[in-house]
């Protein structure tokens, strides 16, 4: 898993790497600025934020949460290509307002998605407080709601969008608390104090407990009890 994540990692410095130095060789070619440069550029925009979210979904490899990365991996992959599509399509495929319904459905959902991998990663407990699942819930209602104004806006009334609204700024707070624990929650270490483990010390444990079928936690236990005996 760790090498499959630094690989996406390094796939995704490269192509972002690429299509900046497009968007700067676009801009600094001289001459008219036009519509093929100001594709370029788009392109570049397109790329970058495919790259942030891909980010956001790899923060979650290696957990038992994994698998909601890999499903925001594949539904970006609709938005993005339909974003490449309608950039740099010619003709009156741009009035099809399907396309764009599926777009902005797509950007919602994966986005969401995003946004939740991120909280997941967040979360140092295996078992799911209840902060995190209102919170995970809330991005669920508002991704769903954005989805079905996008397609049928037309025949929402006003209670929609206010409990639109209601649901949005909980949505916001739970994300906001969250992230303000994990940053100066009562889990942190005290300024100054050295970590037990290091990165190189987990590892092993976790590669051993592996070979011997058993968890880190009891290799550990097991480990101390030979020792004070």
């Amino acid at each position: 898993m760790k090498d499959l994540r630094k690989l996406v990692i390094w796939l995704i410095i490269g192509s972002f790497s690429v299509a900046a130095l497009l968007g700067i060789v676009a801009l600094l070619a001289g001459g008219t600025f036009g519509e093929a440069e100001a594709k370029v550029l788009l392109t570049t925009v397109i790329v970058g934020v495919e790259s942030i979210a891909v980010l956001c979904y790899l923060s979650v490899a290696g957990r038992p949460t994994a698998i909601v990365g890999i499903l925001g991996g594949l539904v970006s992959l609709v938005p993005f290509g339909l974003a490449l599509w309608l950039t740099w399509l010619e003709g009156d495929g741009l009035d099809d307002e399907a396309v764009w319904q599926t777009f902005g459905v797509g950007v919602t959902i994966a986005a969401s998605i995003a946004q939740a991998c991120l909280l997941l990663a967040m979360a140092e407990r295996k078992k799911f407080d209840w902060l995190l699942v209102s919170t995970l819930a809330t991005i669920v209602i508002v991704a769903g709601m954005i989805s079905l104004a996008i397609v049928d806006g037309a025949d929402l009334g006003d209670g929609f969008w206010r409990t639109f609204g209601v649901v949005a700024i909980l949505d916001v707070l739970g994300t906001v608390v969250i992230a303000a624990m994990k940053a100066f929650g009562r889990d942190q270490k005290p300024e100054g104090e050295p970590a037990l483990l290091t990165a190189a010390i987990e590892s092993r444990i976790a590669t051993a407990a592996k070979e011997r079928g058993v968890s880190p936690a009891a290799l550990i236990t097991e480990a101390l009890d030979n020792f004070l005996k």
